[in-house]
């Protein structure tokens, strides 16, 4: 049962072991293929991988940020519903508490004093112009109304004739200045304070520079050439930075995105670790209500609507820090070393089973060795004493080659010729 398990595994080379040969071949198109595509990967893993990548460091991209941020400026809006009025940081930052993420009031559409009862709906509403109560069935809302229909249709003004609704009163007013309200925040001052950790490498860097003159960052002002790292911006700059017009972009709104981007090289001192800004334009028209209550007298509340249009500003920040590791210089290394075993093994393919003379390189790349069977001669029958010289010493047994007895066996024939 063995030996035939044996065979079978003979038979099919399972038993059969492959050891490298090396044949120096004379094939110039293979051998060129082979150097370009060896001198391609000794690029791509010493130029690209470890020095433009840096392939040597061991990296890490998820760092621990913080964003604080201040808006600093002052505007006065001139509309005859509520006459002059100042805006301070207070009134046209949402939220005021400094994120990430924050609203500038550039612009605004008051409807002061409104309370609660009965008026005629906006002509620019959907279904509110009517010619007789018929017009309008009581009790019916709609997605774009201000309020409840009561059933009456009644007269919005000299052209006009409204549903009237209960909600509300008077309804927003829907045209928008042509003008931003407070187009003198162009001048107003974003102070980003960000700070990043990479916790693997115990490494914390703030986007402030290190200064004693506390003065500094009153009067400096973000450029990209004359004061890369400082964190005060104007907001007319970003705005013209991200690729808008902030007159535009303040009547109707916008969001513009600012992105901070560290990249920390450890292996240097980590005063050479700066942020790098860019600014991007997001989408343009953004706009918000809100409304400020207060009792007008007892049993009769009141409030002022306003539909605020601005900047939306979004701040990202993402970084990555690298330093030296030995253990990512040797996995760069190693796929190296892994690449060209794949040219070898391409080369080898081209050699064997596609190039003009494969079956010649074939024929000398793989053959087939077995080891040499030895010949055991028969045994004399005689006994040894028949040998024995005379004096009783054993007489000496020569061997008789193949060669020998194929001479005998010619002279024989020649010898039966003659006679």
């Amino acid at each position: 049962m063995s030996m035939g398990v044996l065979g079978t595994l003979d038979e099919w080379g399972l038993l059969d072991y492959k050891t490298e040969k090396y044949v120096l071949t004379r094939n110039r198109r293979v051998g060129a293929l082979q150097r370009v595509l060896q001198l391609g990967i000794f690029g791509y893993v010493i130029g690209w991988s470890l020095l433009f990548k840096k392939g040597y460091q061991e990296k890490e991209s998820d760092p621990q940020v913080s964003v604080i941020t201040k808006l600093k400026g002052v505007s006065v809006s001139q509309i005859e519903a509520l006459g002059s009025r100042l805006w301070d940081v207070a009134d046209y930052t949402k939220p005021p508490q400094g994120e990430n993420v924050f609203f500038l009031v550039t612009n605004f559409l008051a409807t002061p004093e409104q309370v609660q009862g009965t008026c005629p709906e906006h002509p620019s509403v959907p279904l509110a112009p009517c010619l007789a109560d018929e017009d309008c069935p009581a009790g019916e809302m709609l997605s774009h109304s201000h309020g409840i229909k009561t059933g009456k249709c009644i007269m919005f003004n000299s052209t006009y004739q409204t549903c009237e609704i209960w909600g509300w009163c008077p309804v927003e007013n829907g045209s928008v200045s042509r003008k931003p309200q407070l187009l003198e925040s162009e001048n107003f001052t974003l102070f980003i304070k960000n700070s990043i950790t990479f916790p693997k490498f115990n490494f914390f860097k703030t986007n402030t520079l290190e200064t004693w003159d506390s003065a500094y960052f009153k009067g400096c002002r973000y450029d990209a050439l004359s004061s890369p790292f400082c964190p005060v911006f104007r907001v007319g700059d970003v705005v013209e930075a991200a690729g808008g017009d902030f007159e535009d972009l303040a009547l109707l709104g916008g969001v513009v995105r600012i992105q901070i981007i560290w990249d920390c090289d450890l292996d240097h001192p980590g005063t050479k670790c700066q942020p790098c800004y860019s600014f991007w334009l997001q989408e343009k028209g953004y706009n918000f209500r809100t409304a400020t209550h207060w009792w007008k007298h007892p049993g009769m509340e009141a409030r002022s609507l306003f539909k605020l249009f601005g900047i939306r500003f979004e701040i990202l920040v993402a970084g990555q820090a690298g330093k030296f590791s030995a253990i990512s210089t040797g996995i760069t290394l190693g796929t190296g070393m892994a690449l060209l075993g794949v040219v070898t093994f391409l080369c080898d393919l081209l050699l064997l089973y596609v190039d003009g003379e494969a079956s010649f390189y074939w024929g000398n790349k793989y053959e087939e060795a077995k080891a040499p069977k030895t010949r055991v001669e028969p045994e004399l029958a005689s006994a040894p004493e028949d040998h024995k010289e005379p004096g009783g010493a054993q007489s000496q047994l020569i061997p008789v080659m193949d060669s020998d007895l194929a001479a005998g066996k010619q002279g024989l024939d020649a010898g039966h010729g003659l006679a």
